[in-house]
C-alpha cells in the first residue's frame, strides 16, 4: 500500500484554505478599533441627523453675558427647541415646535422694527422672544443625558430644516404656550389684533398636561397691593363680568374697578388668565386652568396629538388654521439683501 501521508498533508493544506479565504476578505473591510464591518458602521452613521449649513445667522442679545451673538438659524432653532420643549416629548411634537420656533424666527427677520430687542439684535434669549440655550448650558443643564437629549431634538430640526409656516404667502406669528384650559384663544382677546390664523380651537387633550391645574393663596393685603384696591369683607373677592372666545376671564370688577383677565394674571403673577377665586379667612385662594397666554399652539396639546399617531403637519394646521407650510430660502434671501 502506497503511503497516505502526501494526501493527507494536501488535504490539511487544502482546509487551512478553505478556513482562511473568508478572513481575507473581511478583514480588509473591519473597522479595527469598532471590531464591526465599514458597511455596518456606513449604515449606522447616515442615520445620525445631518443639517444644512445655515444661509443666515442670528443676532441674538444673551441675556446673561449682555452680549449679542450671531448663531446660524438651525443652531439657534436647536437651542430654541431644547428650551422650550421638553425632549421627551414625541418627535412629530418636536417637529411641531421646530417649525413654530423657526417661523417665530424668520418673521422677526422680515420686520422693520425689532421687538423689545437692544440695538443690534431681533430678539433676546428669554421668554420676551424665545428661550435660547447654547450647547455648553444645555449640557451643563442635563449632565449624563445630554447626548439623546440633543440627538432626538436636532433630528426634529433636520426632519423640518428649510420649513416655515405661512398664510398670504408670509411667515406666520407662530406663537405657542404651554397648556390651555381645554381651549386655544382669540389673539385679540390677549391682545389687540385679530390674527385669522389665530383662532380659538378646542384642545382637550390638555386636561391630562401635568400643568393644566394651578392654586394659589396671597394674603388679602398682598391681592390689594397688588391690584391697588380695597375689598370688602363680606366674603367676595370680586366678579366676573365677560368671558373670551377661549373660555378665559375677558373683564372682572374687583373693588369698584374693572380689570381685563390679562391684567390679573399679570399683576398677580397666575399661570392663567382662566380663574376663580374666593376669600378664606385673611387669604384669597385662586385657581387657574392651564398654563400661558393660550394663542397658537398649546404644546401639551401638540405632544398628546402626537401620541395619538397626529403627524407634525396635522399638529401645526390645527393650531394655526390655514397656515401651510412652505420653503424658508425667499424669506431668508430677503432678509440677507435687506442686512
Amino acid at each position: 500500500m502506497k503511503s497516505m501521508k502526501p494526501v493527507l498533508f494536501a488535504f490539511g493544506a487544502l482546509f487551512i484554505i478553505i478556513l482562511l479565504i473568508p478572513t481575507l476578505l473581511v478583514t480588509p473591510f473591519m473597522d479595527q478599533s469598532k471590531g464591526k464591518l465599514g458597511e455596518e458602521l456606513s449604515v449606522a452613521k447616515s442615520d445620525a441627523p445631518v443639517l444644512a449649513e445655515s444661509p443666515v445667522a442670528v443676532p441674538v442679545y444673551r441675556s446673561q453675558t449682555k452680549k449679542i451673538e450671531n448663531i446660524p438659524l438651525e443652531e439657534y432653532v436647536i437651542g430654541v427647541v431644547a428650551s422650550e420643549m421638553p425632549a421627551e416629548f414625541e418627535s412629530e411634537a418636536l417637529k411641531a415646535q421646530a417649525l413654530a420656533a423657526r417661523t417665530y424666527i424668520t418673521k422677526q427677520m422680515m420686520n422693520d422694527q425689532t421687538l423689545s430687542a437692544p440695538e443690534g439684535s431681533i430678539v433676546t434669549d428669554t421668554q420676551m422672544h424665545q428661550v435660547y440655550k447654547n450647547p455648553q448650558e444645555l449640557e451643563s443643564q442635563w449632565g449624563d443625558d445630554y447626548a439623546w437629549k440633543l440627538e432626538r431634538i436636532t433630528e426634529a430640526v433636520a426632519a423640518t430644516q428649510g420649513k416655515v409656516l405661512t398664510y398670504e404667502n408670509q411667515p406666520i406669528d407662530a406663537l405657542f404656550f404651554s397648556t390651555s384650559n381645554g381651549y386655544t384663544e382669540n389673539s385679540e382677546a390677549y391682545w389687540t389684533e385679530a390674527i385669522p390664523y389665530l383662532k380659538s380651537v378646542e384642545s382637550t387633550w390638555d386636561e391630562d398636561s401635568p400643568k393644566f391645574y394651578d392654586q394659589k393663596v396671597i394674603s388679602i393685603k398682598e391681592f390689594e397691593n397688588k391690584l391697588g384696591v380695597n375689598i370688602d369683607n363680606n366674603g367676595s373677592v370680586g366678579k366676573i363680568t365677560a368671558l373670551t372666545p377661549g373660555k378665559r376671564v375677558a373683564t372682572v370688577e374687583v373693588g369698584g374697578k374693572e380689570f381685563s383677565g390679562r391684567d390679573v394674571r399679570e399683576k398677580l403673577e397666575l399661570k392663567s388668565s382662566d380663574f376663580t377665586w374666593e376669600m378664606k379667612g385673611d387669604s384669597v385662594v385662586i385657581e387657574t386652568k392651564g398654563f400661558g397666554h393660550g394663542v397658537g399652539m398649546s404644546q401639551y396639546g401638540a405632544n398628546f396629538m402626537a401620541e395619538e399617531g397626529k403627524n407634525y403637519n396635522d399638529i401645526v394646521s390645527y393650531y394655526y388654521q390655514g397656515a401651510k407650510i412652505s420653503a424658508a430660502e425667499p424669506f431668508l434671501t430677503k432678509y440677507t439683501v435687506k442686512k
